[in-house]
């Protein structure tokens, strides 16, 4: 066992942790953070996508001894409780939601993407989604959310 602190979603915690402990079932199981999905398990379909440190990771193929003292940020953290952020904002406006197994990791990966380049063009929102398969809206109507979104955002002067 090994003893690690990191942040999630705004607060610290310090868990005793097993080595080959993966941060999926950390952040699912013992963090009750229901909103990251485990789809593959190889990192291959972005459902467990989570921000550490600023950058996507699938968390299904980190270490949970690899975030030690990490920020990360999960689909429950992207904007505070009972608050909805505009990105999600704009999956609703265009429809980019059918079962959403995808959507929260479809949503971290436009919110990195976002943060870094406020104004991206189509092809640049395609690429950031790329680490996620969707199986039900095909990807038109996610990338009109992500460039609905950054609108949003230059809106409210995020």
């Amino acid at each position: 066992m090994k003893e690690i602190k990191f942040n999630v979603n705004g607060k610290t915690h310090k868990l005793n942790i097993k080595e080959d402990e993966r941060l999926v079932d950390t952040l699912r199981n013992r963090l009750g953070l229901t909103g990251v999905k485990e789809g593959c398990s190889e990192g291959e379909c972005g459902a467990c996508t989570v921000i550490m440190d600023g950058e996507t990771v699938t968390s299904c193929t980190v270490l949970t001894f690899q975030a030690k003292d990490s920020e990360i940020i999960t689909i429950e953290g992207i904007n505070g409780e009972n608050k909805i952020h505009p990105i999600q904002k704009a999956f609703l406006d265009e429809g980019a939601v059918q079962c959403g197994f995808c959507t929260p990791g479809m949503i971290l990966s436009a919110k990195v993407l976002l943060d870094k380049n406020p104004e991206p063009t189509r092809e640049e929102a395609r690429k950031a989604i790329s680490g996620n398969l969707c199986r039900c809206t095909g990807y038109n109507k996610i990338v009109d959310a992500i460039i609905k979104a950054s609108k949003y955002l230059k809106r409210e002067g995020n």
